[in-house]
């Protein structure tokens, strides 16, 4: 067995799509370390190996906002948050979609475009302070090209669709800023799609304009997102769609039952057939019944004790009673049930990453753990192969139909 399988495949679809910068495996993520036989190394030195030699595509990191709020210098390591420039090579992540992230309450209260376009500017921003380190990639084209430079790509996409603010034209001008996914809504149903956290089904799924939205976003060549929407909203796009839709950052509702936010079997059988892809969140709340239950059962007790609402008791709650974080086998076992359920082409990577808060599994800090997860997959009897769809494989796979789809629309 060859330790990198993943390189020839990409090797192949550079070549394919009519690019030749495909370095040697040894110097693959500007390493120059000499190749060593899989039988040589233990299993925690073949996901390193792995790590650094494959592409591996995250689909959702909340940098942006996180930034926005409280501004540190990512392209050097920082005290605060899951990710920045030495921990991302650390984890040999190749191409994060950052997360223009849109609070639902902007769809209230206007000015969600002008977030939006701001928080692009700082992303372009990043790149031009450090155009060694990062490089934006609004194609599969420009993310390969990128994957052999040592370079992170920065690929965008929205979470919530408000910014749209029901006008195609603005569908458009995101494009054309980059964005490469639209998450349809957000915590709040807005005038594009019900959410799957709010109980007031105003759409009953997607709204007229949502309907319209979902076919111009196969036109114009943007993946749909429906990770966040209700079940109604979910099954109408996936049949309105004519390309593969994805899940950016969701998890499994067989293992967190009467969470909408995830996804039940039937979902993910549908998903598969719609050619789709589910990128797995590793929030705990995402991934254990318990984490999920966690704040519910905190607040039951502010309650009780007279004091809703208050920081002070939250903090001695947490005290007592440890959050219980989930851990990285949970993660696995969510990856598990895809496969076993729909196969190994359906599911990939959305860590949600500076976006849940302190509720990451052991193991799955930050962004330097890719290799940890990998080390999983091995250990699980996962090939290089198949390991490799799940780090970037299916992910690109559809991000090429669904470009493929626009070009002839």
């Amino acid at each position: 067995m060859t330790t990198r399988p993943s390189f020839s495949l990409l090797c192949t679809a550079l070549l394919s799509a009519g690019l030749t910068a495909c370095s040697t495996p040894g110097q693959l993520n500007g390493q120059s370390a000499p190749e060593q036989p899989a039988s040589a190394l233990s299993t925690e030195q073949r996901a390193e190996q792995i790590a650094q030699n494959s592409m591996i595509i995250d689909t959702h990191i909340d940098v942006p906002y996180r930034l926005h709020k409280d501004w540190e210098d990512v392209t050097k390591a920082t005290e605060r948050g899951e990710f920045d420039y030495p921990r991302a090579r650390k984890g040999g992540l190749n191409v994060p979609f950052m997360s223009i992230y849109i609070p639902a309450s902007y769809e209230r209260t206007g000015g969600g475009y002008q977030l939006a376009n701001q928080l692009i500017d700082s992303m372009e921003a990043l790149v031009g302070r450090a155009p060694d380190k990062f490089a934006m990639a609004d194609s599969t084209e420009q993310a390969l090209a990128q994957f052999s430079s040592g370079k992170i790509s920065l690929a965008l996409g929205m979470e919530n669709g408000t910014p749209i603010g029901g006008d195609l034209a603005n569908l458009n001008h995101f494009y054309q800023r980059g964005i490469r996914y639209i998450t349809l809504a957000h915590s709040e149903s807005n005038h594009i799609s019900d959410s799957s956290y709010d109980l007031r089904r105003r759409w009953q799924g997607l709204s007229p304009f949502g309907k319209e939205l979902v076919v111009a976003m196969n036109n114009i060549g943007m993946m749909i997102d429906i990770s966040h929407v209700s079940d109604d909203a979910f099954y109408q796009t996936v049949a309105l769609s004519k390309a593969p839709v994805i899940a950016s950052h969701s998890s499994l509702r067989s293992f967190v039952p009467g969470f909408e936010r995830n996804m039940d079997d039937e979902m993910i059988k549908a998903l598969a057939r719609n050619g789709g892809v589910i990128q797995i969140n590793f929030g705990s709340s995402f991934v254990t019944a318990m984490a999920n239950q966690y704040s519910a059962l905190r607040k039951a007790a502010a309650e009780k004790a007279g004091v809703p609402n208050d920081a002070a008791f939250a903090e001695i709650f947490r005290q007592q009673q440890p959050y219980p974080f989930a851990t990285l086998d949970t993660v696995l076992d969510h990856i598990d049930h895809v496969v076993k359920l729909v196969g190994i082409d359906y599911v990939g990577i959305g860590s949600d990453y500076d976006g849940v808060g302190d509720s990451l599994p052991v193991g799955l800090k930050d962004v330097a753990s890719y290799p940890n997860l990998i080390a999983g997959l091995l250990e699980r009897g996962y090939s290089e192969a198949d390991i490799e769809k799940i780090l970037s494989g299916n992910l690109l796979r559809v991000w090429r139909q669904v470009e493929a789809y626009a070009a002839k629309h």
